[in-house]
Parts: C-alpha cells; sequence; structure tokens
C-alpha cells in the first residue's frame, strides 16, 4: 500500500507562482510505484490529466495547456514530487491530486489507470 500527502496549494495571483508537493510512503514503495502524477479538478468539471514523470527514468508528459509554465520534478531519495506552477492563469483554478501507478504503468492520462491518490489540494488563481 502507498500512501500520498500533498502540500503547497493557495491563492495565487495571476502571472504568480506556487510549488505543490506530494510525499509518498509504504513498505513496498519503491517497487511498487512505475509513475507519478499530477491531476485537477474545478468545479462541475471532470478529473484533467496535468502531468506525470516516470518513476525510474524521470521522463515527463504535460498537458499542452501548462507546457512552458509548469515543472514536474521527483526525488527518488526522499520519495517524493513536486509541482512547480509558474505564470498561473485563472483557468489553472481547481483542486491538484496527486496520483501513483503501480510498477509497470509508465504514463497514463487516464485517472483509471492510477492506483493511488492524495486528498487534493486547492489552487485558486484569482486578483
Amino acid at each position: 500500500q502507498v500512501q500520498l500527502v500533498e502540500s503547497g496549494g493557495g491563492l495565487v495571483q495571476p502571472g504568480g507562482s506556487l510549488r505543490l508537493s506530494c510525499a509518498a510512503s509504504g513498505r513496498t514503495l519503491r517497487l511498487s510505484i512505475g509513475a507519478m502524477g499530477w491531476f485537477r479538478q474545478a468545479p462541475g468539471k471532470e478529473r484533467e490529466f496535468v502531468s506525470v514523470i516516470t518513476w525510474e527514468t524521470g521522463t515527463t508528459y504535460y498537458i499542452d495547456s501548462v507546457k512552458g509554465r509548469f515543472t514536474i520534478s521527483r526525488d527518488n531519495a526522499k520519495n517524493t514530487m513536486t509541482l512547480q506552477m509558474n505564470s498561473l492563469k485563472s483557468e489553472d483554478t481547481a483542486v491538484y491530486y496527486c496520483a501513483a501507478a503501480r510498477a509497470g504503468v509508465y504514463y497514463s492520462r487516464v485517472p483509471s489507470a492510477y492506483a493511488y491518490w492524495g486528498q487534493g489540494t486547492q489552487v485558486a488563481v484569482s486578483s
């Protein structure tokens, strides 16, 4: 079993920055994860893929709307993942969820591919 805890959300003005973190824990963590990703869900909308990073190689993928603004990274030694969000826009407002996929799943935009989820952290971009 893997547990995920997010932190770092908040209120920021358009053009500002936030850094989200996700801490993973579990007895078989290193054998259990193929990739970790970020999803977001705005009110009245479906959960949306944002970015993913493969746990072993660090290969990254982003949705087009955040390319060049968001950067995903991970620290295998500390079992943490971060999402640096710059040049934030009002449309980035959502609850952001950290997710982990089991070993053997290295890239997916589909929420059902991820076995473990954090509780979510609110990001609000407003003037």
